[in-house]
């Protein structure tokens, strides 16, 4: 065996080494693959909009009083060969419709995807409808994509009198399934990539920090750097130029745990408290107690004496007052206990999601939280 080809062999051996290694290590429960807290920057979605509409319906479309249904209408006769003027026109079954959908990457001439149509005159259903070919446009104003085809609500309304309607959903919206068709292309020529980029979805130092650390010890090679909090840059080596592809795979399968800062979320709506793992309590000192007031009446019968006269049977109500105080006693609260023991803490007062609400909030006036507080 000549020496090219030895080298050649034992960096095959190399590889499947590498390959295996990633596919069969054990990971902890809390990791995360790359391809889940991070994208490749320049391998994103484009966002396309057209205008459209939709035809068949019974009677539930665009009024006379949406002007642009019936121009958009005439407009499309007169392209027909028919020319009508935009008053005379009388119809009920045809609605202007906005059509939305996203241009996923690496789509090709002739792929299909699904459409949004949303009705943006005064229709009250899109049901039966089918939407005309309508041209769907990205951000540069170049056609990317045709939509057209039956729209599926999957909603319905029915009844027409003060009270007796009864509807499910919105049937104002709907979707055509793998209705648009792509006829333009956005070409990301990644064998020429010298390097790439990942972005974050949470920016975050420490995250960032051991991404990149997984992915030099995945490759056996200083080829990954955190540039900020939200980037980590990854050189290209040379067994891998041309072949993006594979290096992207091998880097999406890497497991990172992502860090997060400690915080605390309150709904106040519905009383919901969510805490993180890593939230910590200064030593703090917790009395919780509440003022109950009750008020009982008793209904008397008074008669009148016997051989009264003009005497009537009249009913008192008696009231009584009781005003209790809670006795809950001082509670003290270690410093830098884990959320479980704040948990066993706080249930040991006996306090309510409600309850507990307020609690959090005095321990951030005190600057005895140490998490971020909010509040949605």
């Amino acid at each position: 065996m000549t020496a090219p080809a030895r080298i050649r062999l034992f960096t095959a051996m190399i590889l499947i080494v590498l390959l295996c290694g990633v596919d069969l290590a054990p990971r902890r429960a809390e990791a995360a693959r790359i391809k889940d807290i991070a994208n490749i920057r320049g391998v994103r979605q484009n966002q396309m909009v057209g205008y459209g509409l939709v035809v068949g319906l019974d009677g539930s479309g665009d009024s006379t009083q949406s002007e642009f249904t019936q121009q958009s209408l005439s407009s499309l006769l007169e392209r027909m060969g028919v020319t009508v003027d935009p008053e005379d026109l009388k119809v009920k079954n045809v609605a202007a419709v906005m059509v939305t959908a996203d241009l996923p990457p690496f789509a090709r001439s002739g792929s299909r995807i699904d459409v949004l149509v949303s009705s943006i005159g005064d229709a009250k259903n899109l049901q039966g409808g089918t939407l005309l070919l309508t041209p769907m446009k990205g951000l540069d104003g170049k056609i990317y994509a045709m939509a057209q085809g039956p729209v599926s609500t999957g909603g319905f309304s029915y009844g027409k009198g003060s009270g007796t309607g009864v509807q499910k959903n919105f049937p104002t919206a709907g979707r055509v399934v793998g209705g648009a068709t792509i006829e333009r292309e956005i070409r990301t020529r990644l064998s020429t990539w010298e390097a790439l980029t990942l972005a974050l979805h949470k920016p975050d130092f420490t995250t960032a920090t051991r991404m990149a650390m997984a992915i030099n010890g995945t490759f056996a090679d200083s080829l990954a750097q955190a540039a900020d909090a939200g980037t980590v840059e990854v050189r290209v080596p040379e067994l891998y130029k041309g072949r993006m592809v594979e290096m992207i795979a091998l880097i999406e399968g890497i497991g990172v745990t992502p860090d997060n800062i400690s915080k605390v979320i309150i709904n106040e709506r519905t009383g919901t408290v969510i805490m993180g793992e890593n939230v910590r309590i200064a030593t703090i000192a917790i009395a919780h107690g509440n003022l109950s007031i009750q008020v009982n009446t008793t209904e008397n019968v008074s008669q009148p004496l016997p051989f009264s006269r003009g005497g009537e049977t009249v009913v008192t109500n008696d009231r009584e007052l009781i005003v209790e105080e809670g006795t809950n006693p001082l509670f003290l609260v270690e410093s830098g206990v884990s959320i479980g023991e704040v948990v066993r803490a706080l249930n040991a007062l006996g306090v309510t999601p409600r309850d507990l609400i307020a609690i959090f909030q005095a321990l951030k006036a005190a600057g005895a939280l140490q998490a971020e507080l909010e509040i949605i």
